[in-house]
Parts: C-alpha cells; structure tokens; sequence
C-alpha cells in the first residue's frame, strides 16, 4: 500500500493565499500521495464577519495535487456546528484569530487519521515534509519545535525551554483522545484570556508533547537544512527594537523586507491559480 502523508489547515476565507501557496510547495517536494483536510467555519462577532473557505479553492487545489498523484485528495470540512457550542468567548477579540482555534475540533470529525501534520497557512515546505511525518510520535499526544521566542519567556520550569511552536504540529490523535487534550484546550480558550489562545492551551495542559529539530518549522531564517519556513513575527532591533511581520503573498515585501527571492517560482505559480480562482 502506498504512503499517505495526512496534513490539516484551518481557518476562514483568508487562509486561502496562504493555503495555495503552501501546498504548491509540498508538492513541489513530495510526490507521494497526500490526505489534506481543511477546517472552516463562519462566525459573526461583534466586529468581524468570518467566512468559510471557498469551496473553488478546494476544487481547484484538488484537481492540482492529483496531477501529481491520481490518489491525493483536498477536502474541506466545515466545524460551524462544533464551533458554535464551544465559542472561544474569552479570546474572540485577541489580536488571534478565533479560527486557529478550529483544530482543537479535530477531535470531533470522523474518520480523522490518527496520525495528522497541522501546518498554518503562512508555512512554505523547503524540503520533504515526510521526513517530518515519519517522526515518532506514538508516545506523545503532539510534537513540534521550540517557539524562538516564545520558549524564552513562557515556561513553567525556569531550566528548561519546552513551550512549543502551534504553527507546524505533528498531532498523535489517539492519545488526544485518551487525554482529552483538545477538549480540555477548548474548555480552557472559552473561560480563560490568553497570549496566543490555542498555543497556551496546548502548551499548558499537553500530558505528553515531543520537542523536534529546529529544521522542521524555521522561524526565522532558511538553513541548507530546513524542511519547513514559517513566516510569524519577529523582532528587529537596529535601528530600533520593532516587529516585522512578512507573509508568504506579500511578495513585493518578502523581496523588500527578508531579501527573499528563492520561493517566486512558487508564487508565480500561486499567482496565476489565484487568479483563475477568482474567476470561477
């Protein structure tokens, strides 16, 4: 039987730049056959109308990882329901998004696989993301990598760094389920403000998590070795302390900003299905 890699992205209508760009570049890496399941939901809040992922995009992203393996599939799941009984309430007006949140309801679709990689939509695959998804994780409900800076600062043994990155987390499902784990996480993000909701609830109550390589969800800069960049916010400090967010559809500032020029076939390519997704 052929490999399956299992992937999971969540979020509204505004991950799918981002999600576009993200599996063209694992494709691009990985030929193998691909199981990739989108999260979605719409929400209205006092401020902000979320809404779900367009079911083009799907197709259309559907249709391009099968021309390069006939037996890889995208398919978009929409959590209203499961989100509308277990609102973040506590966190729905945090400069995060409350759709991050939407995989803490994985636990609640049927026929999860019990070994998932959850990817957020500003991840860009450097290499093959196998490699990743072969990591051991049979004793551990989660594992990832050390958020750079986050793991400095929130910690519950001053001796030791183990507050780990949400963006790229490779998910052991059965022992989430054993745990309750997301349930708990879920209870937690609706009663309790938080820094970073999801990724302090998860952090926190995890009984089990693993600590992998840096390479697998580079937070800053690309190595020869790196399998997976992400591009969340950082600091500068010359000429003074400020922070620097760049996406990976901000072209014109990945080129500006970072001085990174490595990733445009990719983007070319996302730039043309984008816009014949617009003009479905």
């Amino acid at each position: 039987m052929e490999k399956q890699v299992n992937l999971l992205y969540c979020g509204d209508e505004n991950i799918e730049k981002g999600l576009i760009i993200s599996i063209i570049s694992i494709v691009k890496h990985y030929k193998g056959k691909l199981n990739i399941i989108v999260l979605t939901a719409s929400l209205e809040t006092v401020h902000r109308r979320y809404n779900t992922v367009n079911a083009d995009t799907i197709k259309v992203l559907d249709f391009y990882i099968k021309q390069v393996n006939p037996e890889s599939s995208v398919k978009l799941i929409d959590v209203s329901a499961n989100f509308d009984k277990f609102i973040p309430k506590s966190n729905l007006d945090t400069r995060f998004t409350p759709m991050c949140m939407l995989r803490l309801f994985a636990d609640q679709i049927e026929d999860m696989p019990d070994k998932i990689l959850y990817l957020d939509n500003d991840t860009i695959a450097d290499g093959d993301i196998s490699e990743l998804f072969d990591e051991d994780v049979e004793d551990y409900e989660f594992a990832g990598v050390l958020d750079h800076y986050g793991s400095w600062f929130f910690r519950d043994k001053v001796t030791k760094r183990d507050y780990l990155n949400s963006g790229v987390l490779l998910f052991n499902m059965k022992k989430v389920k054993e745990t309750g784990l997301f349930e708990q996480c879920r209870e937690k993000c609706r009663n309790q403000k938080m820094f970073m909701p999801d990724q302090t609830a998860l952090n926190k109550l995890a009984v089990a998590k693993k600590t992998l390589p840096r390479k697998y969800n580079e937070q800053k800069k690309n190595k020869k070795d790196t399998v997976i960049r992400h591009f969340t916010t950082g600091f500068r400090f010359f000429p003074w302390v400020r922070t620097i967010t760049v996406k990976p559809w901000d072209i014109k500032r990945m080129h500006k900003v970072l001085k990174l020029y490595k990733y445009d076939g990719i983007l070319k390519e996302y730039r043309a299905m984008y816009k014949s997704i617009k003009k479905i």
